[in-house]
């Protein structure tokens, strides 16, 4: 069975939000940071329909800018087209309490309605996807469909970015649930810690 990565929705939205440009209202260009103590897990029920089923990422601490190895692997149980609605919580440990960071400029806790659009706009659809996936054959726009997923190990170059003024030092947590038609698909959970300079 040919295998694609589940995780490409995931993938192509971060890697979108890296490209946005210091010009956009409180973006501080950070020349240094560290990701330390990345984790995850699947939050969704046991038969959720779009789990992943790994996901390893090299080196900790990651180092931006610097290069990332990545590879995952998932799979769904059914097609996942528009509208893909993406709810995303956002949490920053203050002082020994998770305190959920709100929806600011399209970033921190939101609600996005549909998920494909948001790739639509990060990769007009006749572009190329993005590498390793366009090298993989696997696909960044909806629909996606059923089936085993995966991305073999692929080395990515990080580059400088912008970060919102609110995104500082410090533990935080990212919930994703990703749902169609009032029912939930999948849900994962992102812990890590992040220190710039």
């Amino acid at each position: 069975m040919e295998k694609r990565s589940v995780w490409t929705l995931a993938l192509t939205v971060v890697a979108g939000l890296t490209q946005v440009n210091c010009t956009s209202s409180g973006l501080n260009r950070v020349s240094k940071a560290q990701i330390l103590g990345f984790d995850w897990k699947n939050c969704g029920q046991p038969d959720a329909p779009a789990v992943l089923k790994t996901l390893t990422l090299s080196p900790d601490p990651i180092s931006i800018p610097g290069e990332l190895t990545a590879a995952a692997s998932g799979s769904t149980s059914v097609e996942l087209n528009a509208p893909l609605a993406l709810n995303v919580t956002l949490e920053k440990e203050v002082a020994g309490f998770w305190v959920k960071i709100p929806c600011l400029e399209e970033l921190g806790s939101c609600h996005y309605s549909d998920a494909c659009d948001v790739l639509n706009q990060l990769i007009p659809p006749g572009q190329d996807c993005p590498e390793p996936l366009h090298t993989y054959g696997l696909p960044c726009h909806c629909p996606f469909k059923a089936g085993s997923y995966s991305l073999p190990q692929s080395d990515f170059y990080l580059p400088n970015m912008d970060l919102p003024y609110w995104l500082t030092n410090g533990n935080y947590r990212v919930q994703g649930v990703l749902g169609s038609q009032g029912k939930e698909l999948g849900c994962l959970k992102i812990a890590l810690s992040l220190h710039s300079d």
